[in-house]
Order: structure tokens, then sequence, then C-alpha cells
């Protein structure tokens, strides 16, 4: 089991261990301390002439130097895998420092003679591609190394994909050195934007506001019919919307919800399922959105703060939707609320912990009514956070040195894990670009609708759901965004709402079989089978299998129009959830007949769809 946590796996001499735990700290820190530097503008204030390209190398080499160190090799013993990952580590230490320092040269060179930057160019691709295995594994290393192969042999293809011809050498260096390729626009939102909410999420968590907002949410929702449920989703949602991971909220809040669930009568099945879907919908919840908030922004070139109030509606539908599910089946199952000795009080618990909310309040104040960019906003809540919780009951006290060298490490070993798979995005980005294959699958998609809208967005759909199967948030998005979303966009769709789509259905391979790997994280937890899981988690998760298809079809869904424009559409899509949700469960207030169930279940997709017709 490969192991991302920021300490080395596997068995290791007891005196090598810990130097290895300290050198992986170290490098965890800098590339943090790098990061924030860059976003805070500090090489304009001492008047440094850098590349931004000096800075993306020197972050990714420390990226991937953090991975060798990490993150054991399963298939070689630890005698023969220490050596090798120490020296792949040097490799890309010293190979990153390297291009950092001659990168200005080594371009200029590379756009005259190729042949001239082949080994360095080489070196970052192969190291690059080693550390993506260790910290995604195969699915995502395999698609990356499928693209490499296009872009060098796609050009024997015939007929629409065969690719423009281009040489071995040109290849490589475009990918490793071009703005185009690794060192592209997905790795450089990871390392100034993504960075500064990183920290931030880690901070909260240092600081005990995580376990703020859990006890919070336990307050409010544990009295009330499946309150251990709805717990679930409370804490779920608040964490995973800036955790970037739907298995790590899973792994994170599940651990404390599912038990609380099993124990409240849920099945278990029912209880992973639950945790599984409320984690997923945290992907879809601003303001992180697991990351790709920042890279849409970038992608589609409009204010982040455009992004967050577009996935907005969408995702309180989504988490509307399980409530009003959890809540029918705690009805229909006769599971009462949390019992008073495992519930906190909730005016005593907010009274201990109202500064965590300030620096949410922060957030939204920076970026809306300053306009500030992502990062300054983000700086902004970081800041008043660390101001805020000594003030706080709940706060888990002095917040010292020892503890920032702690949030710092951990920062950085997750956003080290964000660099290596963005900037292996920017492989797939660079030959899409180079070869023509971007132009060529958008004329095919568009070409086999027949210019029919929804039988595009239908195969739309399906192809994410395939191509995101276990993957990250970030390399989902940025492969749909780069593969799929054109399509749509060629066809009239709205561009945000098409991103949008290919993110909802991305997500939905984290809990649809066969691999649906948030279900199956919260099915170990749970002790449920995984499939069993999986289908309990789709059906909660309905909502985000139609939604979509909602705003696609009707924009005022994600305020493209603004709020007057969306009341009609936005209580058509309330008034779905409830039906809709009533209908698969089969009770509201009492038990459904068939019938019913099914009457309901048209009424409720009519009124979701009408408002796109009118």
């Amino acid at each position: 089991m490969m192991q991302t946590d920021g300490s080395p796996a596997g068995t290791l001499p007891a005196r090598i261990a810990p130097a290895l735990t300290a050198l992986a700290a170290v490098l965890s820190i800098v590339t943090v301390l790098l990061a924030l530097a860059w976003s805070l503008g500090l090489h304009q204030r001492l008047r440094l002439s850098l590349y931004t390209e000096q800075f993306l190398v020197s972050v990714l080499g420390l990226a991937v130097a953090h991975a060798f160190l990490t993150v054991r090799s399963r298939h070689l013993p630890v005698r023969l895998a220490l050596p090798a990952d120490l020296a792949l580590a040097a490799c890309a230490l010293m190979g990153g420092g390297w291009l950092a320092i001659h990168y200005p040269q080594i371009a200029f060179t590379a756009a005259v003679d190729p042949s001239a930057a082949i080994v360095p160019a080489l070196a970052l691709i192969v190291t690059l591609l080693l550390a993506l295995l260790r910290v995604a594994g195969w699915p995502l290393t395999i698609i990356v190394l499928a693209f490499c192969a296009y872009g060098l042999w796609g050009s024997n293809l015939s007929g629409q994909f065969q690719a423009l011809p281009i040489s071995p050498e040109r290849l490589a260096v475009q990918l490793s050195l071009d703005t185009g390729g690794i060192l592209g626009m997905p790795l450089g939102v990871a390392a100034t934007i993504v960075v500064v909410f990183v920290v931030f999420g880690r901070l909260l968590d240092h600081l005990g506001g995580a376990t703020f907002f859990t006890d919070l949410a336990s307050a409010l929702m544990g009295r009330f019919r499946g309150g251990s449920a709805k717990i679930s989703i409370l804490s779920s949602a608040a964490f995973g919307s800036i955790s970037g991971s739907a298995v790590s909220n899973v792994a994170t809040t599940g651990v404390v919800t599912i038990p609380l669930m099993q124990r409240g009568g849920f099945r278990k099945d029912a209880a992973a399922g639950i945790e599984s879907v409320a984690s997923t919908g945290g992907q879809l919840a601003p303001p992180v959105m697991g990351a790709a908030a920042f890279l849409m922004a970038e992608f589609l070139d409009i204010p982040y703060a455009q992004v967050v109030i577009a996935a907005l509606v969408p995702a309180l539908l989504y988490y509307v939707a399980i409530f009003v599910l959890v809540d029918l089946t705690a009805a229909r199952d006769g599971i009462r609320g949390v019992d008073g000795t495992e519930r906190p009080d909730a005016w005593s618990t907010l009274i201990a912990g109202w500064p965590f909310l300030l620096p949410f309040v922060a957030l939204v104040y920076g970026l809306f009514a300053l306009n500030l960019q992502a990062q300054a906003a983000g700086i902004l809540a970081a800041v008043v956070l660390l101001v805020a919780a000594p003030l706080a009951r709940a706060s888990r006290g002095r917040f010292g040195p020892r503890a920032l060298v702690a949030t710092l490490a951990s920062s950085g070993s997750a956003l080290s894990q964000i660099i290596i798979i963005t900037a292996a995005a920017g492989i797939v980005i660079g030959v899409m670009n180079e070869t023509g294959l971007g132009f060529g699958l958008t004329a095919f998609l568009t070409r086999f609708a027949s210019d029919e809208v929804l039988l595009l967005i239908v195969m739309a759909a399906l192809l994410s759901i395939v191509l995101g199967m276990g993957m990250p948030t970030i390399a989902v998005y940025v492969l749909l965004a780069t593969l799929i979303a054109p399509a749509l966009t060629r066809l009239g769709i709205d561009q945000t709402a098409a991103h949008l789509f290919v993110l909802y259905f991305g997500m939905m391979s984290m809990i649809t079989p066969p691999i649906a790997i948030a279900a199956f994280a919260a099915a170990s937890i749970s002790g449920a089978d995984p499939m069993r899981t999986a289908f309990q988690a789709m059906k909660f998760g309905w909502p985000a299998y139609v939604l979509p298809f909602a705003f696609v079809l009707n924009p005022a869904l994600i305020l493209r129009d603004g709020a007057l424009a969306a009341i009609l559409p936005v209580a058509g899509a309330v008034v779905a959830v409830l039906a809709v949700s009533a209908a698969m469960i089969g009770h509201f207030r009492r038990p459904l007949g068939l019938p019913l169930r099914v009457l309901l279940a048209v009424a409720g997709m009519a009124a979701l769809f009408w408002p796109a017709f009118l």
C-alpha cells in the first residue's frame, strides 16, 4: 500500500528512518516557503529577475525528491529500493536546481536546436513519471504514458486521429521546458494558489478548527432523526471543500462519522455510502472545490469569484438532496437522533469556537468585496485565522514554533503530491497542443453526435466517469477540461456550465462502480461490502448524475444571468429534489406505493427540466 503522509514507508533500518523523515520534512517546508514567497511576490521586492519557469522547475524538483523519499517502491526489497530512491531523489534535486539556474540559456538554445537540451528534458520527464507512479498509482500514469506514446507515434495513424508529425527531441523539449507542457498553467496554479489554501486547511486542522466544525455539526444536527448521518454530511462538506481529495476526506472524517452512523441505526453499507457521497460533494463545493476552482478560472480566463458563484447553487442542491434522502430514510426506518450524551451543546460549542468562523468571513470579504486574487484572499484568511484562533476556547492552545514546523511539513507533503499530478497533467496538455489531438477529438465527438446536444452531453457524461476513475480531483478536472469540455462548448454550451459538467461527472467516478475509490475507502472503515456501498452511494448521490444536465441545458442554475433569472429554475430544482428523493426512498410522511412513487419521480424530473425549454 502506498504511503503519502510524508513519512517513509516500508521497513527501514532504525538509524536511517529518522534521517529520511527529517530530510523529507525539510523538503516539504522548503517547498511551501518557496511557493509562498513567490505567491507574495518576494522576488519582485528583492528585485530578482527570474523567469516563472525557474521557480516552477525548482518547486517540481523538490516535490519529486520528496516523493522518492516518502513513498517506497513495493516491488523491490528495502536493500535495493533505498539506494535507488536516494539516487532518484538526488537526481531530482540536482536536476531541478541545475535547470532553474540555467533555464534562460537552455530555453533559448533548445528553440534553435532541441537536441542540445534532450538530456535535461528526458531526465525531467522520466523522474516525473516515476514520482507520479508513486503518488498517484498506475491509472493516471498509464494515461500519461499513453499520451506520450501518441505524441511519438500518432503520426503513423490514419484518419481523423492522425497526429501532426514532431520529432522525439522536439516533443521532449516542448513537454519539459515549454510553458505549454510540464511548466505550464496547471503547475503554476498549484504552486502559487493551491499552496495558500493547502496551508490554510492544515492551519485550521492544527489549531482545532476541523474539530470545532465537526462538533458544531454534531450539536446542530445530532438531535434530529438520522442525526448521525446529518452530522456526517455537514462535517464532510465543511472539511471536504478545502481538503482537495474525496478519499482523504473519507479517511479523515469517516473514522468518526461512519461508526457514529452505525451506532445510530444505519446499515453498514448505507453509512459508508452516505460518508463517501458527502466527502465527494466537498470537491464540488466552493470555495476550493478540490483545487479545481482555481484551475477552472485559469482555463476559462475568468475571475475565481465567478467560478465560486457558478458552483454555488448546484452544490447547495446536491447537499439539500442528500439531507432529504437521509431524513426520509431515517423516517422510514425509525432511526432517531444521536443520544444526548454523545453530542455537545450547540451554544457552548459556538461560544467556544466562534473565532474559527472569522477566516471564512475574511475569505468571502476578500474575494467579493475587495476583489482580491484568490491567493491574496487565502493569505488574508490564513492571517485572520492565526490572529483569531487564540481567542477560541476550542483552540488546541498556543501555536508555537514546533506546531508551525509540523503544519508546514504536512502542508508540503500534501502540496508535493498536487505539484506532481499537475505537472503530469501538463504532459497531457502539451501532447494535445503539439499533435492537434484536442481539435481532432472535439471534431470527432461533435460529428459522432451529429450536432445533437443531448446525445453529446450523454456521451460526455459517460466518458467523464470512465476517464475519471481512480484519479485525484485535479487530474480528473485537467484531463476532462482538455479532452471533453471543448466538444461541449463547440455546440454552443456555456463554457462555465461545460467545465462544471465534466467536473461533476469526473467526481462521480469516485462513487460509481467498478472503481469507486471513495466508496471503497468508506467500506473499509464500516466493514461493508464495497460494491453494495458503491450502489448505496449512487442512490444517495443521484443529484450529481442529473443536475449537470439541468445546468447545461439551463445555465440560469449557475447564475449566468443573475440571481433574479435563477429564481424559477432553482425553485423547480428544489421541488425536483424533494419529489425524486421521496420516490427513491418510498416514504414521505407515510409509506408510498409504487404508482405514487413513479408519479413523483416523473413530476420531479419535469420540475427540474421544464424551465430549460421555456
